[in-house]
């Protein structure tokens, strides 16, 4: 019996670059199935950026149809400006798939930093490396994409435990 696919998409949401990544769920076994980099216009207005954002991800969702969504927690800055338009983006990475009617898992960077590599310090280069002996065959490209895939494999190992709890406090 072959156990149904779960896709998700992970989000590392982000003003000027939002990475993204989407993978299958079967069983214990990940599957990539696509990644990429959102951009934004910088010489747009901070509003005009974040509608740019938000078309874009509604597009990658359409095309891709994700079933659950992970986004990473914001990271917080020294300059709490950075830290605030950075919450914007996170807004709208948390609200796209929300209006498609899909539960959104929120992660903080330590906490996928250790479900990936096995270590909550670990570098951006790790990251990276990881994500790709995990989903064989896949060359990701940017970091923001291999940050975004590092989110959904985090939801992947996660899930489970997501629902039993939702049950036993049912």
């Amino acid at each position: 019996m072959v156990a149904m696919a779960i896709r998700i998409i992970g989000i590392d949401p982000g003003l000027r670059k939002t990475g993204w990544g989407v993978i299958d769920v079967a069983g214990s076994r990940l599957i990539h199935v696509a990644h990429g980099t959102l951009k934004v216009n910088d010489a747009q207005s901070l509003a005009g950026r974040l509608l740019e954002l938000h078309g874009q991800l509604v597009a990658v969702m359409e095309e891709w149809q994700p079933h659950e969504a992970a986004v990473e927690e914001t990271f917080v800055n020294k300059d709490p400006r950075s830290t605030l338009k950075l919450g914007h983006a996170r807004a709208i990475a948390l609200l796209v798939p929300a209006a498609a009617g899909l539960s959104v898992a929120e992660y903080a960077p330590n906490a996928v930093k250790k479900a990936v590599v096995g270590a909550g310090h670990a570098d951006k280069t790790q990251v990276h490396e990881m994500v790709q002996i995990l989903l064989a065959r896949c060359k990701v490209t940017g970091a923001d994409a291999a940050d975004a895939l590092a989110v959904a494999i985090t939801h992947a190992h996660h899930r489970t435990s997501i629902a039993l709890r939702m049950k036993v406090t049912a």
